[in-house]
Formats: structure tokens, sequence, C-alpha cells
């Protein structure tokens, strides 16, 4: 049998996240078989080709925890409407009237990533002016709230007298009148209702159409340095996207899954779990909900939000979701479960715990979604669990000083803990939650390191500050721990995957707050060029 011929590759500096310093390492198909010195590998594979990056950095692929490539290849087929696209309300009103002047009898006009502090305000009566007749939904940037128009309501069947899904909530303004708001279930029924319950009269894009908005959001993250990912909420119609894009060769992407915990059952039938797929499409567990979001101000906290007597949203039942984890933990399978504030926190560890007492299995490693509101008793206890803490890594830089006005600078002090996680030796991975949050990972290192917002420079929680090492460890060898890879994800040694990055600057000695700025020369997935100088290869 033929043997596939070596390359080495080589950089003035090589970050391998392996034992002692690395110089070069070869690669012989998708995986690295050897590193070492330059020489010592001319002199072992004397036939390789050598391929130099002269005075860049080689770092080990960037893996995203807990990121959506079904929903980002939705929200790339409609409209943009983050702030560094309008700008303002006004901005935003004028893209929503331009897209329903051209929309066809009954289709809808969507948008996405709308952020209600940085733009504005926004309510029914904004969009009724804008759009008329036409139905108009806006999904909030943290996708846990957003607002609908007069004519996407009713179509929505939601009036003025309506009751509140469970687990949702629906705004009105002074007069009790619905101000368009759909929070939590309200929206999450109608606009994904293939990730579990509802129905919606939305009609869902094609898988055409969708693998288009696919293949933009490889060739975007490829260009930002990632080479895994782990999508956090996995419907049967993304698994069927996935693997077309699979077959076709577009999903580049090292993909994992988190399957919507209402599909679990099936998944069961057909015996499919934790592990079930290969290195570059896999399921790695199922998804769950206890609370809201962060940026949406509706996670569940033990104290409510500053100015407020309000304490978020539970989104599933204590009695359902035990129910969901014991039956998913007594399979062997993970379970990734979305808890923000510090009340849901615990109310996932009280069930982690009474799993866990019933049935132990050690070497199952559960995850915390997102786990953003810790504190020592917390902390303590998922250690005792070994669980996997997946938090954002640049909700700082994102939000700034927003965060302190909603949550208290002692809170935002205990959020997204990234150096009490790994003071406490708990695992804990990189993760953007894009939409959500900015996916490039660069910026997630710098937020993690400076804490500063990039838009004010605000510093929030100061204390959670980590290294620029410490970083690229959070977002290489946690992550891939995160969905079970630990054995050949996250470093350039023997064995491991050939999955790198080629950087025109080293991340770990510039300024701290440069970071973000450090260019992404080559993304490399088994040793194969998939992204050069920002084009996809």
């Amino acid at each position: 049998m033929d043997i596939a011929p070596a390359t080495i590759f080589t950089a003035r500096t090589v970050h391998a996240q392996a034992a002692g310093p690395v110089e070069a390492f070869a690669v012989v198909g998708e995986h690295v078989v050897a590193s070492g010195s330059p020489g010592a590998l001319r002199e072992r594979f004397p036939e390789a080709e050598v391929c130099d990056f002269g005075d860049a950095t080689i770092v080990p692929g960037f893996n995203d925890a807990h990121i959506h490539i079904g929903l980002t290849a939705e929200d790339l087929l409609h409209l943009d409407l983050s702030h560094a696209t309008v700008g303002t309300v006004d901005g935003l009103l004028e893209r929503v009237r331009a897209e329903a002047a051209s929309a066809r009898t009954g289709g809808w006009v969507r948008g996405a990533r709308y952020d209600d502090v940085k733009t504005g305000s926004l309510t029914r009566h904004e969009l009724d002016v804008a759009a008329g007749d036409v139905p108009v939904i806006i999904t909030h940037i943290a996708a846990h709230w957003g607002v609908a128009n007069s004519a996407a309501l009713a179509a929505l069947g939601y009036h003025d007298g309506s009751e509140p899904p469970p687990g949702g909530d629906l705004g009105r303004d002074a007069g009790g009148r619905l101000d368009g708001r759909l929070i939590e279930r309200a929206l999450l029924d109608v606009l994904y209702p293939a990730t579990g319950k509802g129905s919606s009269p939305i009609e869902p894009s094609s898988e055409d159409e969708r693998l288009a908005g696919l293949r933009r959001a490889v060739e975007l993250w490829h260009r930002a340095g990632l080479t895994s990912i782990c999508d956090a909420l996995t419907s049967p119609a993304d698994v069927a996207l996935l693997r077309r894009a699979r077959a076709t060769g577009d999903l580049t992407l090292r993909t994992g899954m988190l399957l919507a915990v209402d599909h679990y059952a099936k998944a069961r039938e057909l015996g499919v779990g934790s592990g079930f797929g290969d290195d570059h499409l896999r399921l790695v567990g199922v998804k769950s909900f206890v609370d809201g979001a962060i940026g949406g101000r509706t996670c569940l906290l033990s104290e409510p939000f500053v100015g407020t007597d309000y304490r978020g949203v539970q989104i599933t039942g204590t009695s359902e979701l035990h129910d969901q984890v014991a039956s998913v933990h007594g399979h062997g399978d993970r379970m990734g479960v979305h808890a923000n504030g510090d009340a849901a926190i615990r109310l996932l560890l009280d069930i982690y715990e009474d799993v866990a007492r019933a049935d132990p299995k050690p070497g199952l490693r559960h995850r915390i979604e997102h786990c953003t509101l810790i504190d020592d008793e917390i902390l303590r206890r998922m250690r005792a669990l070994d669980l996997v803490a997946v938090p954002f890594a640049g909700y700082p830089a994102y939000h700034g000083g927003a965060l302190e006005s909603w949550y208290g600078a002692e809170r935002v002090g205990r959020m997204f803990a990234h150096r009490s996680f790994l003071d406490a030796g708990i695992t804990v991975a990189g993760s953007s939650d894009y939409p959500c949050g900015p996916f490039e990972p660069l910026l997630g290192m710098q937020s993690m390191v400076t804490r500063r917002g990039i838009d004010d420079g605000a510093l929030v929680g100061q204390r959670q500050r980590i290294s620029a090492a410490e970083a690229l460890a959070v977002y290489t060898v946690g992550s891939a721990a995160a969905s079970g890879d630990e054995n050949r994800k996250g470093r350039l040694a023997p064995g491991f995957l050939a999955d790198f990055v080629v950087l025109d600057q080293d991340p770990l000695a510039i300024d701290p707050s440069g970071i973000a700025q450090v260019g992404v020369r080559h993304t490399y997935v088994g040793g194969r060029l998939v992204s050069e100088e920002g084009r996809a290869a």
C-alpha cells in the first residue's frame, strides 16, 4: 500500500500546546506524525516537502465549542440588522422598508442581530410604519427574544388577550397592549420550530438556500481561523443540511452537534448517541435549556437585575429537565444544558448531582453551556462532578460597560469566569455563541485577556482576566475536551489531527489590546489548506 508523503511545516514560532518546545511538525494524511526541529524532521523524512512560513506564528486550529452553524446558515439569507450594519433605528427601519417593498405575496421579512442597547428601542409600531401589512419578525442579537409587527403577531395568533406560552412571555406597553416583543418560548417555538416544540406559519427556507448560507458561514469562520466547531442546538433538518454539505465538500469545518433534546428519543431508537459519526461530522451530545440570555436580560438570577425586581425566565420546568438529563445520562450520553444565571446553574447542579448519585458514570463529562454567573459554591460543585464549563469568550468585549448597568460591578466580577474556572481546576472551553456574540476567536482571546469593551473601553470583571497563553489553551485544548476530542484535537503533536492556523503575529507576545487585529494568513484542516490570506482556498 502506498504511504502518503510527509509535509513538514515550520515557522519562527510554533505554539503546539504540547510538552516541550516545538519548532516544526510533520504531517502525513490528516495527522501530525512527528514534531521537533526542522533539521531532525528533514533527516527522518528526507523526501518531505518543507513549508516554511518564515516570521509567522503557527497555533493549533481554533475550536468554537458553542456556536450555531444551522442558525447562521438561515440568518445569512435574511437581513443583517447588527449595529455595525444599521447604526441607528432609522437605518434598521430603512432596510426593513426596502425588504418589505420587494417581498412576495405572503412572504415574511426576517432580520437578525438587532441590538436594542447599541441601536435603540424598537416596537411593533415602528415596524408597522415601515412594512405595513407585510409580516416582519426581528431577532435580538441574544436570540432569546425578538420584535414582531402587527401583521406578524396576527399571523402567529397573538393578540392583546393572549396568554404567553410556558417558558415564554409577551412584551406589553404601559397600557397592557402587546408591544411586539416575543420573549423566549414565544419566539423560539415559532421561529425555530424544528428544534423542538411549536409550529409556525413562517415558510422555511429550502435546503438549497440554507446550503448557500452554510457555505458563506464556513468561509467566514475559516478566514477567522476556526477549524472545528460544535453546533449547540441541532435539529433533524440541520443534521440533513450538514450531511449534505459534508457529501458535497462544503463542510470543511470539523463539526460536532448537540442535538435538541426533543429529538433525542428518536435518535436513541436509531441507536445514535454521543460519539456517533467521524472526525468531520459527529454527535457530541444533547442540548436543553434552563433559562434565558445574558445580553437579552432574561437569565434566571437569585437577585434581580439592577434597578428592577425582575429575576429572569426559567424556560424548562424543573421536573421536565430532570427527566431529560436522567434519560440522556442513563444512556451514557453527554448533556449540554444552557444555564446562564446563578439560580439556573444551581438548579442544574441539583439535577446533575441527583442523577450522578442514582447512576454513577465516571468519565461521562456533562457540560454547562454559558455557565455565566458563578460563585465559590458553584465552582466547588462543578469540580466535584467534573463538569465542563462553556462560557462566552467575547461578551466582555462586545457588551462592555452595559454589563455593569444590567448586573452591577460585583456580579460582573463573577461572570464569564475564566480565571475562576481555571484556578478551580475546571475544564473551560472557548465559545462565541455566534450569532449572539462575535465569532472571531482572536477577539474572544483579547476579550478574555483584557476584559475591555471594544466600543467603550470599559473594564468589566477585571479579576477574571487570564493570560494570552491560557486564552489560547481555552480555544484549543479546552474546546477539544468539551466535545470529548482531547486525544485528537487541540495540539500539534504526534497522533493529533493536523488542524492549524498561520498568524502574522504572535498573539502571546504582543500588547493584548492588539490580539483581535492579528491577521490570519492561512487555515489548514487535516493538513489541507482551506483558507488563505482572507480568501477561501
